[in-house]
């Protein structure tokens, strides 16, 4: 033991990496519906590991939290420009007044109780549950007037009070949002019944009342027919077959024939006859059990054996953008091709009708080659498959925003900068709005991004609690339960009045509202138990928005709380 205390202590990289892999370990484990989460429990790992009183040099804390920062706004960049106009104002609107509301609850009960600056900065960042509040705030609080022992009290406290606050703050806004939401909304019953009208009038509109745009997750299929039903007693032609299709309600396409033995690609005027066999291509729900209207379905490895692709394209073209789900079907570049799903600022949203496409947003797409290809050049860019990132971008990226962040502007005697963490998250920002108007700059895999995004900020919060262990018992001691109770009131309060404002200022249906209120709070937990709740999706149209302004605005609240304490 002596052996590994030592190690630890001269090699203290090691210390980090062992607290971030019990962390998310432990992070992983749930009992029913709980779990610390992953931030969380490497906070708790790191303070145990903290006590063997290890001393970690250099500025690898403040590095990869920039980098947690830059993948932050390079995720969100898009969605947070996109919503700066059209019909994402009210969102925008209403995710600034939400977000107030946690930085006004917050200050208040902060100066009510006497707390001190740190114990502020903690407090928001627990009861907000936005971890980089805390890098944020000792990034600021660093850069502001008092001795270096004061300093140090608030940095070292701020860990502290984050844990004692954060558990509610997760478990408080997904019970509140999704079980006491609707009750005062109108009851749960009436919600989920607004909800159900409100999903059907999204999918209203002739053809584009087609199924097919119900769930997302169904996956497209292509099967094939031998041609045998009294429907083409009558050779058709494919043209006439697929409008025959949707007139059922089914979207479907005929993507090969056989024909005397020959196989042959389709055209609109190719004749279909009996005893000839087709392939079709559409939701495996339109196909299964279609032998009654077209005939046996065959197992023909031959006629199957065709190249199909399923593809991501981020949307760019004017053409697309603006664009709803139906309107974009109906393009002729988009024949013979199925939507899968929508992702916009990381969160599926639900495949209707009426939705509208924004800049940003990546639709996965699934057909033959040609088509998805054909698709893919009136939608915006095919995001083909890479394992290369643009780290160009992300160094310079970083470097340019930090710079632009420790610029300092003097109120009187009071230093107000965006920091360097502040920069770095705005350098993000524009990064990746950059991108959806030049789709071949800057490309960040998304699963690179998740890395940066997890690896940077957990990174960040393993050294928080390894250099904080050591203070970490007295100052729980120091800040008491009562802490725990304020932090039920900052998570509550502003989630109670951001739902009720909601309703009767801004007229959201109760689904939105709640989705809404969820991506305020950045709160991903909540958005899923709303969905649960309501049985729908819908809540996640209200979701992408205003998250992305919440993740902007609630870490640059980690600036405006130390000024204003």
């Amino acid at each position: 033991m002596h052996w590994l205390v030592e190690t630890l202590r001269n090699n203290p990289s090691l210390a980090i990496f062992l607290t971030i892999g019990l962390g998310f370990l432990i992070g992983q484990l749930k009992y029913k519906s709980f779990s610390l989460g992953t931030v969380t429990s490497v906070l708790l790992v790191g303070v145990v590991v903290g006590q063997l009183d290890i001393s970690i040099p250099g500025p690898i804390k403040d590095a990869f939290f920039l980098l947690f920062l830059f993948s932050i706004g390079y995720s969100v960049g898009p969605q947070f420009f996109q919503s700066l106009r059209g019909d994402g104002l009210k969102q925008v609107a209403f995710a600034c007044i939400l977000c107030v509301f946690c930085l006004l609850t917050t200050w208040g009960v902060a100066k009510i109780m006497g707390y001190n600056t740190g114990e502020a900065v903690g407090l928001l960042a627990g009861a907000q549950t936005m971890s980089a509040i805390l890098g944020v705030g000792a990034d600021t609080i660093s850069s502001i007037a008092g001795t270096p022992e004061q300093k140090k009290a608030w940095i070292d406290v701020m860990p502290v009070c984050y844990a004692v606050t954060y558990v509610f703050g997760t478990i408080g806004s997904a019970y509140i949002l999704a079980n006491l939401g609707p009750i005062l909304l109108g009851g749960l019953k009436k919600v989920k019944a607004e909800t159900a009208e409100l999903e059907k009038k999204l999918n209203q509109g002739g053809a584009s009342s087609d199924p097919n745009y119900v769930n997302a997750l169904r996956p497209v299929a292509f099967r094939a027919y031998k041609v045998e039903a009294d429907f083409f007693s009558e050779p058709k032609s494919i043209k006439e077959v697929e409008e025959n299709f949707m007139q059922q309600g089914r979207r479907l396409f005929v993507e090969r024939i056989r024909k005397d033995g020959k196989i042959i690609d389709p055209t609109p005027d190719v004749m279909i006859s009996k005893g000839d066999e087709l392939v079709l291509s559409g939701r495996r729900e339109f196909i299964i059990g279609d032998e009654q209207w077209i005939g046996e379905e065959i197992n023909d490895a031959e006629l199957l054996n065709f190249p199909a692709e399923e593809i991501s394209v981020t949307v760019s073209k004017k053409g697309a953008a603006r664009k709803t789900v139906d309107q974009l079907r109906m393009m002729k570049q988009m024949y013979g091709v199925s939507i899968k799903s929508i992702n916009r600022s990381g969160a599926s949203i639900p495949v209707l009708a009426q939705v509208k496409l924004q800049a940003g947003d990546v639709v996965t797409i699934v057909g033959l080659q040609s088509e998805v290809n054909a698709a893919a050049s009136v939608i915006g860019y095919a995001d083909k498959r890479s394992v290369k990132s643009d780290l160009i971008l992300v160094g310079l990226g970083i470097f340019i925003g930090g710079l632009i962040g420790a610029l300092t502007i003097h109120f009187g005697s009071v230093p107000v900068s965006l920091s360097t963490s502040g920069g770095a998250l705005i350098a993000g920002l524009f990064c990746g709005w950059l991108r959806t108007k030049h789709p071949t700059f800057g490309r960040i895999p998304q699963p690179a991004v998740w890395l940066m995004d997890n690896l940077g900020l957990n990174m960040f919060i393993a050294v928080i609690g390894i250099t904080s262990g050591p203070s970490f018992i007295s100052g729980l001691r120091e800040v008491g339960f009562m802490l725990f109770l304020m932090g039920v009131i900052c998570t509550s309060v502003p989630l109670i009045l951001g739902m009720i404002v909601g309703k009767t200022i801004f007229k959201f249906p109760a689904a939105i509202n709640l989705g809404c209120c969820a991506g305020s709070r950045t709160t991903t937990a909540s958005l899923g138990a709303i969905q649960d709740a309501l049985g729908s999706s819908i809540p996640a149209m209200g979701y992408t928005v205003t998250y992305a302004i919440g993740n902007t605005l609630l870490i640059l609240w980690g600036v405006v709380i130390v000024l204003l304490m």
